[in-house]
Order: C-alpha cells, then structure tokens, then sequence
C-alpha cells in the first residue's frame, strides 16, 4: 500500500535529496526521474548499494526494502518540495525574466547574504527540476529563498510560482528568446507575467523597472517598489561603462559609487535590481557597495579575459536578440585601435530567426571591427560580401581557422547561445 505524500515526508526530510546517482553518499535519498534518454529506476539498486537511506522509484520492478513507490517521482519531487516549502518560515523572492535574471539572482545572493541566512538557486538550475531541489536545499534556519525561474514554454512560470509559493517577485525585462517554444510574443509575456500575477493573489510585493514601460504597466495596482533612473524607492545612474560598469545609487547619506566588476551598461539594470531587493530588506548601503564591488562574474557571463596575446570580452553562456543588441552596442563604445567580434548563432526563436540573424549581421557590418567571424547555418543566409567577415558552421572549424590565422594584439568580444560553446575559442586566443 502506497504512503501519503505527509508519511513520506516525515519519512525522508530529515535526509538529503538527490536525482543524481552519482552524487549518492550515506543519509541519502535518491528519486530516480526519467529522461528522454535514461529511466533512473534503473539505478536504484546502485544508489542503496552507496549507501542510499531511500530511493523513490516510479517501477515496482524495482522494489526493495529500502525503496518508496509512488505515482510519478517527476511529480513528487515537485509536490514534496512544495510540501517542505510549507513548513518552513522563509521568504522566497522569484526571480524570472529574458535576460540579466541569473546575474541578478547572483548578485542579490552576495548582497542578501551579509545580513541573513540564504539559499539561492545554483547555477541556472531553474527548471521544474532544479526549482523544487532549490527548495530542498532550505531548513528551519533559512531566512530567505531566491529561486531563479526559467521557462521555454507557455504556463511553466506559473506552474513554478506554484511548487515555490513566492512572496516577492522581480522580472528582470521580457524580450525576445525562446519563441521557438512560446509560439509568440504575446505568449512569452503572459508567461512571465504570471510571477506578477502569483504574488498579487497573496498580497505580496514585486520589484520592478521604472525604465521598462511593459512591466510597469503590468504592475499596476500591485505592490510594487520601483528602481531604476527615475525610480520611486531607489535611483541609480551610470557613471561609466567601459571598461567595467561603474554606478551610483542614491540614498538618505548622499550618493554612494559602486564599482562592478561587470563588462557593459546592460548590467546597469542587474546591480540596481539587486540594490534595490538589498535596501528594502534592511542591508546597510555600504554592505551593498562592499559585496557588489567583491563579485567577480563567472561561468562565461560578461568576463574580461586577457590571454597572452589578445583582450576579450567572453559573454557566451546565452543569446537571444536583445541581448545580442546590447552587448554589440555596448561593444562598439569601447575604444581600441583593433577590434574583433565573433558571435554564435542564436537559438530557439522560432519564426523571427531569420530575420534576427539578418539584423545581428547589418549591426555588426555597420561597426568598425578588423574582422567578424559568425558560427553557425542560421547566419549564412544574410552574409553580405565584405572582405572582413567569415562564417563557419561549427566552433570547432572556427578553431581549426584561429590555430593557422591567429589573432593578436586585438580586443575580442565573443558571445552566442550555449550550444555553440564558443567559451572553447579562448584556448586559441
């Protein structure tokens, strides 16, 4: 006879949750989900014999002593998660948006975590998976949650909110990315939107862009506390973008100028976004400017590389069209006697691909760089004869170009989707 979801709970949450095998170690518990490509039932057996308290399986063919059968472990990671949720005291903030919302999230960890007991989101673990596991992490100590939120397709935002139950919301901005799965704008909106939406129902509290007429607009007749130049909580300016983002914030004591070590004014909305989150929850300005001018990006976002022979700018964990718009903005403001710009192709927007890809190339032509290299099949239609571009279809044929053409003494930018992997290129750089 199957437990109920509380039996199970007051069963294993004393435990550490995994759904990786691999990580199994004694005073473990391993759900075993399924993938295109694997069934995790099928490592059950393994999991107990490293020394597993519990596996959750979804096949009887797997029983054993130590094994818990339910309906579908997708779901009961999911509702276990929501479950544990519920009996913890802690404030969860969610956070979602098209671009800027895993800096963001980072950041306002760094800033968030001087004062009180947080959890965030590793990495950019904000799927339907990655969110209940975020949740897992939390105990009777944690004061605050940040859970990242991330979505490809319509009503997952909204399913999300409802495994982590939010109390406050931000949205970084809504752009064009993954219409592939949304099928249009229009949908993509109401996706995000529905963090809004969530934490109305509660009379919660979202924080939102002065500057972004969508989401002000949006966040109408919620609470809300606003940032941004003309933002009505907290106001920031820009004091310098090149080489690294410099800003300042205004506060009861006077101004205060922060110093990032972040690359380009698009990340201006990111550090003011999590100074804003900071001062409404009590950390002391100079607690703020401290962490932030401590951060120093990672996992190929917005890095300044300088190799032995060339100065980059590595921003290729992610693209999409408004970002690829502002970095090559951002870009063409920086001063240097030789420029080189490569760009990966952008993924997963549906019908607008094509015409994405013809406007990331005129952009880029219009620029004055030595030489633009473009990887992959979806620019090669729109490449227009000039003496400065190359188009290779992989990274890798790329890298065999760079090993007999190097480049030197140049200021590279480099940026594209995950899939291209371009963060390879450095080694040749």
């Amino acid at each position: 006879m199957k437990k109920s979801l509380s039996e199970i709970y007051n069963q294993i949450n004393c435990f550490k949750i995994t759904t990786d095998s691999r990580e199994v170690k004694p005073g473990y518990v391993f759900i075993a989900l399924k993938g295109e490509k694997f069934d995790g039932n099928e490592f059950a057996n393994k999991a107990i014999s490293m020394g597993a308290e519990y596996v959750i399986i979804d096949n009887p063919k797997f029983q054993s002593e130590k094994s818990i059968l339910v309906d579908n472990t997708l779901k009961f990671l999911q509702k276990f998660a929501a479950h544990h949720r519920q009996q913890l005291k802690v404030k969860i903030i969610g956070i979602t948006g098209t671009n800027g919302k895993t800096t963001t999230k980072e950041l306002f960890y760094t800033i968030l975590a001087s004062k009180y007991k947080v959890i965030a989101t590793e990495g950019n673990l904000n799927n339907h998976i990655g969110v209940p596991l975020t949740l897992l992490r939390m105990d009777k100590n944690t004061e605050f949650g940040i859970v990242e939120m991330g979505a490809n397709h319509p009503k997952e935002i909204e399913e999300l909110c409802k495994i982590a139950d939010p109390d406050f919301g931000l949205i970084t901005n809504v752009g064009y990315a993954h219409l592939e799965g949304f099928g249009d704008f229009d949908t993509l909106v109401r996706t995000k939107i529905a963090l809004y939406k969530y934490i109305s129902k509660k009379d919660g509290v979202i924080f939102v862009n002065s500057s972004d007429a969508l989401l002000m607009e949006e966040s109408q007749n919620i609470k809300r506390i606003s940032y941004g130049e003309k933002g009505e909580y907290t106001q920031g300016e820009i004091k310098q973008a090149v080489p690294y983002l410099v800003y300042s914030i205004k506060t009861l004591k006077g101004d205060i100028y922060i110093k990032t070590n972040l690359i380009g004014e698009y990340n201006f909305d990111n550090v003011l976004a999590a100074s804003c989150m900071g001062l409404y929850f009590g950390v002391n300005e100079l607690d703020i400017k401290n962490r932030i001018e401590a951060y120093i990006p990672s996992n190929n976002r917005s890095q300044l590389i300088k190799t032995q022979n060339n100065t980059i700018i590595l921003d290729a964990y992610n693209a999409n069209l408004s970002s690829m718009n502002a970095a090559i903005l951002n870009f063409d403001k920086i001063k240097s006697s030789h420029k080189v710009v490569i760009l990966g192709e952008m993924k997963e927007l549906g019908k607008i691909s094509l015409d994405a890809h013809k406007e990331i190339v005129a952009k880029v032509m219009a620029g004055r760089y030595d030489s633009i290299f473009l990887v992959g099949d979806n620019f090669i239609p729109y490449i227009e004869f000039a003496d400065n571009i190359r188009c290779f279809q992989t990274t890798e044929a790329l890298i065999q170009y760079l090993k007999k053409e190097p480049i030197i003494a140049s200021f590279i930018f480099i940026k594209g989707s995950r899939t291209n992997r371009l963060e390879r290129l450095v080694d040749f750089l």
